[in-house]
């Protein structure tokens, strides 16, 4: 794996260090807020960006690379309101998607092969991430300010159960 390529993958496990960081900001406002399932939904976000991270973290050690983690930048801790929450969610979603597709062409230009590789997940994985911000953003939108609506939504939000969409890294 070349320089430019490590370089790329560990700014990479930063950014998904990051959006872990931002959605546990996303949860504990949530959480004031007394929606307590976005808070939850908010929560398991943030496991699945740091199991993402470490995904990549796992492939560069057994890449034979160093991994050098950077310091992250302080989330934004007030919103506007909780849809505004899950607004922000989905412009981060699709900055990662961005990221990780220039992270893929680099890989590509360099041939590192196995990084184009172990980036295929990431790519499909995104494509999902970015469906379901995307789509819970619409319900909030339908939804509006209804007290009632907006309960129900808080109350499907907190169904969710962790480990969908995060498997780990092979042989990590």
């Amino acid at each position: 794996m070349t320089k430019t390529v490590l370089d790329a993958i560990n700014d990479q496990i930063n950014a998904e260090l990051s959006a872990s960081y931002a959605y546990l900001a996303m949860s504990a406002y949530c959480q004031l807020q007394n929606f307590t399932g976005c808070a939850k939904w908010l929560r398991i976000q943030s496991e699945e960006e740091h199991t993402h991270a470490m995904r990549l973290f796992d492939f560069v050690l057994a890449r034979e690379g160093r991994v050098e983690l950077k310091a992250m930048t302080k989330p934004a801790g007030a919103f506007k309101s909780v849809p505004a929450v899950f607004e922000a969610a989905l412009k981060q979603e699709q900055q990662v998607g961005r990221q990780i597709d220039r992270l893929y062409e680099l890989a590509l230009k360099q041939k590192a092969f196995a990084a184009l590789v172990e980036l295929q997940w990431f790519i499909s994985e995104q494509v999902e991430e970015e469906k379901t911000a995307r789509e819970i953003v619409g319900k909030f939108q339908m939804v509006k300010d209804d007290p009632a609506s907006m309960l129900d939504l808080d109350r499907e939000l907190g169904a969710r159960q962790p480990g969908a969409g995060a498997e780990p890294a092979a042989g990590a």
